[in-house]
């Protein structure tokens, strides 16, 4: 199932995608008050999936909007916790590689991430950037896993059940605000704090089964990734060459914590996915600017597409 939040006639609502329609959650739940609030879907989505599958079935598709009739948002627009992990080995060593510096050895150890700002996610369509943080405006091309039930302490071997499914990323970064903070040891934070969006669908993993690949240590998929600036093929991986799964990044997560319905874990950025490690390749000096459009292809996924606009 593809999962969306969408706006039509300023009213904003939870719904499904089947062959080019939207279908509201409220048209299939009807007696199902509690799915209305967005944690609350997240968090009952699992035990009712068969039931909003059978009712997906039944629907006569002619009595719904096309989706080119509304407006997606974010698929998880307030979500409990945004974490976003390093799990492209590729990217890693690119960047380093690029300033002369060895891999580091750690990053071998157990796949690491930091906390993302949950109250500034946003989806598909132009997003405003203040002026202060539009100086060396980077993307990056990621996908992220959405949370599907609570636990802690969870085993690789088990952590994939705990996907709902996946989604889009980019998280937008200061490059020049990072480039000073990140001297302090502290991880990026002011530099990634502003914007991050998600879409243009949540993708239910069972959608996936098809190109999955099991080597032991959880889940990878045959997925091509592309990232177009203004139109332009700036960026190309695929999701199988993640290097820490996301069951290896949540069974990490997990250790003494509890992770919840609709927490948001990014992969992080893939191998040539955003132009930080493209200028330090090619010895650029490209950013984002006022009113470029950033597209980021996910395949079975979609186009999580923004047009940045300076204010």
């Amino acid at each position: 199932m593809k999962i969306i939040n969408f706006k039509y006639k300023d009213e904003v609502s939870i719904g499904f995608i089947k062959d080019g329609y939207v279908i509201p959650l409220s048209e299939l739940s009807k007696n199902k008050q509690n799915f209305f609030r967005e944690n609350n879907f997240f968090k009952n989505f699992q035990k009712n999936k068969i039931f909003f599958q059978k009712s997906l079935d039944k629907i006569n598709l002619k009595n719904f909007l096309k989706i080119s009739q509304v407006e997606f948002l974010s698929p998880i627009i307030k979500p409990n916790s945004l974490r976003d992990a390093y799990a492209f080995r590729q990217h890693v060593e690119a960047g380093r590689k690029s300033r002369n510096l060895p891999m580091i050895p750690e990053y071998d150890e157990f796949p690491v991430y930091y906390y993302g700002n949950h109250n500034s996610i946003l989806g598909p369509g132009t997003v405003e950037i203040q002026n202060e943080f539009s100086d060396s405006i980077d993307f990056e091309l990621e996908v992220a896993a959405i949370i599907g039930k609570e636990g802690s302490n969870i085993d690789v071997s088990d952590a994939d059940n705990y996907i709902l499914g996946y989604t889009i990323m980019n998280d937008f970064s200061s490059r020049k605000i990072q480039k000073k903070e990140m001297k302090m040891s502290l991880g990026p934070v002011k530099g990634k704090d502003f914007l991050t969006t998600l879409g243009p669908v949540l993708i239910t993993k069972d959608e996936l089964e098809n190109c999955s690949i099991d080597d032991g240590k959880g889940l990878r998929y045959d997925l091509e990734l592309k990232a177009l600036l203004n139109g332009e093929l700036v960026s190309s991986d695929n999701f199988k060459n993640i290097s820490w799964t996301f069951a290896q990044i949540i069974s990490q997560i997990s250790k003494g914590v509890t992770i919840f319905p609709g927490d948001v874990i990014g992969s992080g950025t893939c191998a040539t996915g955003c132009l930080l490690e493209l200028n330090q390749t090619n010895k650029t000096d490209i950013w984002l600017n006022h009113n470029d459009v950033i597209s980021l292809y996910v395949e079975k996924i979609g186009i999580l597409e923004n047009k940045i606009k300076i204010i």
